[in-house]
């Protein structure tokens, strides 16, 4: 796949992620693409792999799970109109078709550590165990700055995310950039998103514009409020730490969840340490009722 259409289509996922519940038609996408939109339409899934439809109406589903199980305040009404929805009903639907359950069952529903599809991985399973009992560090509530940032994309919660953090230190070494503060931003939750579904964004700050884009694009890591948690271990530990922080620490917080992304600040990342070691800063977007 050509780098221009690579970088094009950064674009366009960056500017559905920035607010997902906003209106997204195809013919704004196309612009931001710079293409036809039949154009558009054929490129997007030779680049991502599902249909725009499929992406935005996925994304939208795993951003209203979040809400509806971390947010209980927020009504299922209001939950569809920030996903999109202009009515209950087809919000329903669309749930329910991608998670066999209503919205207002799945508010309702325990998940049993069974039905976490992360726990299908072997070192994440041993990691959920070696965890378990571990006390969740107190997190500092600050106000962040955004973050300006080069990024490669990648989908899947996995190993081969060490691919993709090698292509961006050979980029930074080529352009003569910084590459000692990584970011790693989060779009899924593993606790029900099949782990090689699971979209990851590898980020490196940078104070001057990418020159040329193309597997390498830039982005703004957006700011606020957030929960900072330093979460350290040894990989297969990360991701039941971040659901602890999920399913424990928030619904107990007094806040409610960010509609940004979350994300870590690696000061050890595991996925270019020898040792496999992290020792990082979980950024969790929150907000007040």
């Amino acid at each position: 796949m050509h780098a221009q259409h690579i970088s094009r289509i950064n674009d366009v996922l960056y500017f559905i992620h920035k607010d997902i519940s906003r209106d997204l038609p195809a013919k704004e996408l196309a612009r931001v693409a710079a293409y036809s939109e039949q154009h558009f339409h054929r490129i997007f899934k030779a680049v991502v792999g599902e249909s725009l439809h499929q992406y935005v109406r996925r994304t939208r589903m795993e951003f209203a799970a979040n809400q509806l199980m971390f947010d209980p305040k927020t009504s299922v009404v209001d939950v569809a109109s920030k996903c999109g929805f202009s009515s209950v009903s087809s919000f329903s639907r669309a749930f329910k078709a991608t998670f066999n359950v209503a919205p207002g069952e799945w508010r309702k529903h325990e998940f049993d550590d069974g039905e976490k599809p992360y726990l299908r991985d072997p070192e994440v399973a041993a990691g959920y165990h070696r965890v378990a009992g571990q006390i969740l560090p107190e997190p500092k509530i600050i106000e962040v700055p955004d973050r300006f940032a080069a990024y490669v994309r990648h989908t899947g919660y996995n190993r081969s995310i060490k691919n993709t953090w090698r292509l961006l230190r050979a980029w930074a070494k080529t352009e003569g950039r910084d590459f000692s503060a990584q970011f790693g931003l989060h779009h899924s939750n593993p606790a029900w998103v099949e782990l090689d579904k699971c979209r990851y964004v590898a980020c490196i700050a940078i104070d001057s514009p990418v020159k040329v884009r193309g597997v390498v694009n830039q982005l703004v890591i957006p700011g606020g409020l957030h929960a900072v948690f330093r979460l350290t271990g040894v990989y297969g530990e990360l991701l039941p730490q971040i659901s602890k922080v999920l399913e424990q620490w928030l619904p107990s917080s007094g806040f409610k969840l960010g509609a940004t992304p979350a994300y870590v600040h690696y000061h050890r990342n595991h996925f270019i340490e020898e040792d496999e070691r992290f020792e990082l800063d979980f950024y969790l977007p929150i907000g007040f009722y």
